[in-house]
């Protein structure tokens, strides 16, 4: 239990100066998070949020990652009714967040989080640096239980693909067997699970509605 800890905590501390890194490097811009475009950042932001039923109105939403609060201008752009929390583990991106949107709430800790309708997670699971492959899946099972418990409704995920062209992969990235994790997702939290894979973009997006 200890070990696993304190692998969990250095995963953690060597993701957050990565982020940290890009964010002082690049600003409140989608490569300050890691992407390659604000197009391609909100077309990712589109398929996670069909996860929420917007048209029964307002619901409540954990920002799982949130780093600068680019998923709350989206929502706010377009009309959404929305009860907005974002997590991050970088502190400048916090800051940033905590002065661009003074009235939402930030945290830097999962365990802040309340439980809420939904909860979603861009780009969190990609960049495993140097830790070996499946200790990096332990941790991204690790935070999807976590996830799953901070929902009430439902939640979704996004991941770098392992159908990638094999040239283009980096050894510092992590990419996901997409039928692995849709096959986790159905016997761990629910029977209704959906698997986006026809967007454009070398990853996938995993949808699951609990309680259904």
């Amino acid at each position: 239990m200890r070990r696993g800890k304190q692998l969990s905590d250095a995963i953690l501390h060597a993701v957050e100066r990565y982020y940290s890194g890009r964010f002082a490097e690049h600003g409140a811009t989608a490569r300050g998070v890691d992407w390659n475009s604000q197009e391609s950042q909100e077309l990712r932001f589109e398929q996670l949020l069909r996860v929420a039923d917007r048209q029964q109105g307002r619901f409540g939403l954990n920002d799982f990652g949130c780093g600068y609060g680019a998923l709350l201008a989206y929502l706010r752009a377009v009309g959404a009714e929305v009860d907005y929390r974002g997590f991050d583990l970088s502190e400048l991106m916090l800051k940033h967040a905590q002065v661009e949107y003074p009235h939402v709430r930030f945290v830097g800790s999962a365990a802040a989080l309340e439980r809420t309708d939904y909860t979603v997670a861009s780009g969190i699971f990609n960049v495993k640096l140097d830790t070996p492959f499946e200790q990096w899946r332990e941790y991204v099972l690790a935070t999807l239980d976590t996830i799953a418990r901070l929902s009430v409704k439902g939640f979704a995920f996004n991941m770098l693909t392992s159908y990638s062209d094999a040239d283009r992969m980096r050894e510092d990235l992590y990419y996901g067997d997409p039928r692995f994790f849709f096959d986790h997702c159905k016997r761990e939290y629910a029977r209704n699970v959906a698997l986006l894979h026809d967007y454009g973009l070398y990853e996938f997006t995993t949808i699951v509605r609990l309680g259904e």
